[in-house]
């Protein structure tokens, strides 16, 4: 279950930013270095990914997924992530921000996690003074594992926390190896054995950076996926009662609509908008709430 639904017209958006975010980072298999220079592929992906951010925000507004309280939620999780950052990052790959990018995709949605990837560590690169070439490139990593948290199969309670803990580890992984490819072509002899050939076959080119990744980055990832893992299995369960409470309370879901007899809409009486329900919801007695107009709604599946 999320608490944001995201309509058809956002999916597409969201489609075309994650398109362009894996085209960013694996254009060294199908572009040489000198067709698409280090010194200009940074500002360009930056500006693409603003645009593609503000697309994502505007489509969901527009269509209904997303309003003015779920912009408040993506702003003070964006804030939480960039005071978070400066606790761990530099320390043995030890990222204190992915855990928090898990368990807000689970809950609010791929959409939601997308765009908190992207702003989180905007945020964090102007709090901590990183902002350079790679920025764009993070941004990108950060907001895969945000939307790839939103797109997790339904779990039962006891299962959901374990398998957000093993995405989260996997997570830590995925972001090194996304991230090495965005300096791979230009940071390595090209006598190594591991370094970036132009024209080689893509197995070749392949097999090369797999070697590079775990040669360079494979300590680091390592201690980002134990950290994100613990975090999860610790303090996940609260905090996901806390952002499942916030999202009931804040009422994100769409509100119910009636018709009568005659075809013509009935509004609701006030308060009956409808709530996300599931293991985390609060019991809704909807011979109480919906008398009015003798229906009662069944229960949504987690």
């Amino acid at each position: 279950m999320t608490a944001l639904r995201i309509p058809g017209r956002a999916r597409i958006v969201i489609a075309l930013a994650a398109f362009i975010g894996v085209v960013a980072f694996t254009w060294p298999f199908v572009v040489a270095p000198g067709k698409f220079g280090s010194n200009y592929a940074p500002p360009l992906i930056f500006g693409a990914l603003l645009v593609l951010v503000l697309a994502v925000v505007i489509a969901e507004i527009a269509a209904g997924g997303i309003d003015a309280k779920a912009l408040a939620m993506l702003g003070v999780l964006s804030a939480v992530n960039a005071g978070l950052r400066p606790l761990g990052a530099g320390t043995a790959g030890v990222e204190t921000v992915f855990f928090v990018l898990v368990l807000a995709g689970r809950v609010f949605g791929l959409g939601f996690g997308f765009t908190l990837g992207c702003t989180s560590l905007f945020a964090s690169a102007l709090l901590t003074g990183g902002v350079g070439p790679w920025m764009p490139y993070q941004m990108f990593g950060c907001a895969f594992v945000g939307m790839l948290a939103g797109l997790l199969p339904p779990a039962r309670r006891r299962w959901e926390v374990p398998m957000l803990a093993v995405y989260g580890a996997f997570s830590g992984y995925l972001f090194g190896f996304l991230l090495n490819l965005s300096f791979w072509p230009f940071s390595t002899d090209p006598n190594s054995s591991i370094a970036y050939l132009p024209g080689l076959p893509f197995t070749e080119q392949w097999h090369r950076y797999l070697l590079f990744d775990l040669a360079t980055s494979l300590g680091w990832d390592t201690g980002r996926a134990v950290t994100t893992f613990t975090a999860v299995l610790v303090v996940g369960p609260a905090v996901l009662t806390v952002f499942r409470r916030a999202a009931r309370r804040a009422n994100f879901e769409p509100t119910v609509r009636f018709e009568a007899a005659d075809g013509s809409d009935v509004p609701p009486a006030p308060g009956n908008a409808a709530r996300p329900s599931g293991p985390d919801a609060d019991p809704v007695s909807a011979s109480g709430r919906f008398e009015r107009f003798a229906v009662q709604l069944p229960p949504s599946c987690p």
